[in-house]
């Protein structure tokens, strides 16, 4: 192969040459943005869970008076959340013994009721800072987290629409606290944002009859991959409770969410078909423009073999530089995505609002977390080089079917 006739080629066809990079940076920019936002996507509903560093949410919810016999319980004062009842001791050793269950994290969620309004208290475990609701000590914008009995942390913006600040003193179940700090909630993070937070003991004590009582256990795996048996398994040895995930998520979301996670791959690879069938295309019809030339280089001592590597080279050039601008264009339209957000919604299982609570079914929203990851930009090199051989195999096919001596005698 003539490395100096390949460019000198190129450069002498400018126009044809920006003609096929285009067409392979089209599909290469499609295939990696369409990729980069579906990902984005399923990293956005896993966001609640990852925050928090639980794979799995465990909770039990009310028995319905008309299925229990028994009346509802009062909404005054402070009480359990309808979604989220005591889990017993039992409970807990039988979560700990589900193989594949890496580490648990116990907490107390109480719902307040007021003259004042409503409120959602969160009592969190100390004893596992890495999981649960206490990864909130991460987000501490003022102050500290709470160390001894009778110190609460509030959420900055409940804190601001009640006019409380460090030091002040605020009154829960008829009890007296001191506002040690304040934290902001991280984005995706709905399934810990509480109004407050304090140390579980604490928590335990606003409920009557509370000692030891928890409410809602959050799970790390060992293998994430194992997650759908873990469930099933959970649900098996203790029937009745709740199990949510990230899945939860996508199931309240409902089919954009399974179009996003199946068919982006498929829309992606249709589109860059496409774009492989114009590239071929025109590479042909610019085969057939060079017949005399060909015919030249042929009559000049060049064999067939020759001619298709310097064809092959020059399709090579261009489906590499067509990959890198592909990937460069999927990245702009991926940066600008990224400024986009989504509504996500969230299961009524891991909803810390009740029902009836005045924005407690609005869906909060997340900006999309796009990133293009090695993986991807080197499938889509890989591809646009694919797409440069595939145009290379049909032209060598359509280079073999023109007999010099035909070309020579139209010179």
């Amino acid at each position: 192969m003539y490395y100096r006739y390949v460019l000198k080629e190129l450069s002498h066809h400018r126009q044809r040459m920006l003609v096929n990079c285009l067409g392979i940076a089209v599909g290469i920019a499609l295939f990696v943005s369409i990729n980069a936002v579906s990902a984005a996507y399923r990293k956005a509903v896993s966001l609640p869970f990852k925050n928090i560093g639980a794979d799995l949410v465990v909770q039990r919810p009310e028995m319905r008076a008309v299925d229990s016999g028994q009346p509802a319980q009062s909404m005054r004062g402070i009480r359990l959340p309808i979604s989220s009842q005591n889990l017993a001791t039992d409970d807990l050793a039988k979560l700990r013994a589900v193989p594949g269950v890496d580490a648990l994290s116990a907490a107390l969620l109480l719902w307040e009721f007021d003259r004042g309004g409503f409120r959602t208290i969160m009592g969190v475990d100390l004893a596992q800072p890495s999981l649960g609701p206490v990864r909130v000590k991460d987000w501490l914008a003022q102050g500290r987290f709470p160390d001894r009995e009778g110190e609460v942390v509030l959420e900055k913006h409940y804190a601001k629409f009640h006019q409380t600040q460090l030091g002040d003193a605020v009154a829960i179940g008829g009890r007296s606290f001191k506002v040690v700090g304040l934290l902001e909630i991280k984005e995706g993070s709905q399934i810990a944002a509480a109004n407050i937070y304090l140390p579980l003991a604490d928590a335990q004590a606003l409920l009557e009859k509370g000692a030891g009582s928890v409410n809602t256990v959050y799970l790390r795996l060992k293998d994430p991959s194992l997650l759908d048996r873990i469930k099933a398994e959970i649900v098996r040895i203790l029937p009745g409770v709740s199990v949510a995930s990230s899945d939860s998520f996508l199931e309240v979301m409902g089919g954009v969410s399974r179009i996003s996670d199946q068919f982006a791959l498929v829309v992606s690879l249709v589109a860059l078909a496409g774009a492989i069938f114009l590239i071929i295309k025109t590479m042909l019809a610019n085969l057939v423009e060079r017949a005399r030339e060909i015919g030249i280089l042929k009559a000049v001592g060049w064999t067939g073999a020759d001619v298709r590597k310097q064809l092959m080279g020059e399709v090579f050039v261009q489906a590499l530089l067509g990959g890198i601008a592909g990937i460069l264009a999927g990245y702009l339209i991926s940066y600008l995505l990224g400024y986009l957000s989504i509504p996500v919604s969230t299961p009524w299982e891991v909803n810390l609002m009740p029902a009836f609570a005045k924005d407690a079914a609005a869906a909060q929203t997340i900006r999309l977390p796009v990133h293009l990851s090695a993986g991807l930009i080197a499938a889509s090199l890989a591809l646009s080089l694919a797409a440069g051989g595939l145009a290379s195999y049909f032209m060598a096919r359509r280079m073999a079917k023109m007999k010099p001596a035909e070309i020579l005698r139209q010179l």
